[in-house]
């Protein structure tokens, strides 16, 4: 055999063969495929973070809770809706309001003392009124409440919009006609 032929014989031999890739290689790529993949996953999180916002909603948009009839709460009383975020203040003078279960200082959930007719969130002792005003800081406003209406003798509390104020007015009662 000629050496030509030789050397023919041996590149056909390592064409059969499988590649020899050395470890230093084989950790080069690697790396490169997980930055690849860590570059991908990436991208993917932020354009998720950007697109997810609430979409709009206008002031037509309601998920009305129908919280019960008017005479099955009694004057100068607090129910608690836990399904529906928010606790139903019946004032003295008979009208409504529907305050929400978290704190304005730090969102902690509030609850009703009873026996010292105030709300008192745990985190930090703010305490607040039936009317949901400030009694004890550090909540530096009153608690946000949500619009309710009276149809029909029922109490109707639209939970969908939130509303923040600073202090309590008459005008946020709801009254039966």
């Amino acid at each position: 055999m000629s050496d030509q032929q030789k050397i023919e014989k041996q590149n056909n031999t390592e064409k059969d063969q499988p590649a020899n890739i050395s470890r230093r290689d084989f950790f080069s790529y690697a790396w490169k495929g997980l930055g690849i993949f860590a570059a991908l996953e990436s991208i993917g999180v932020i354009t998720g973070f950007i697109f997810s916002g609430k979409s709009k909603t206008t002031s037509d948009s309601k998920q009305l809770f129908e919280a019960g009839r008017v005479d099955s709460f009694a004057l100068n009383s607090v129910t608690a809706f836990m399904g529906g975020r928010f606790y139903l203040a019946r004032q003295q003078d008979g009208g409504f309001i529907a305050l929400s279960l978290r704190c304005t200082h730090l969102g902690c959930a509030i609850s009703w003392e009873k026996n010292k007719k105030r709300f008192i969130c745990p985190c930090h002792s703010s305490a607040f009124d039936i009317n949901g005003e400030v009694l004890n800081p550090p909540a530096a406003r009153a608690l946000n409440y949500y619009p309710c209406m009276i149809e029909n003798g029922i109490v109707i509390v639209d939970i969908n919009t939130l509303k923040e104020r600073n202090t309590f007015r008459k005008d946020q009662l709801a009254y039966a006609r």
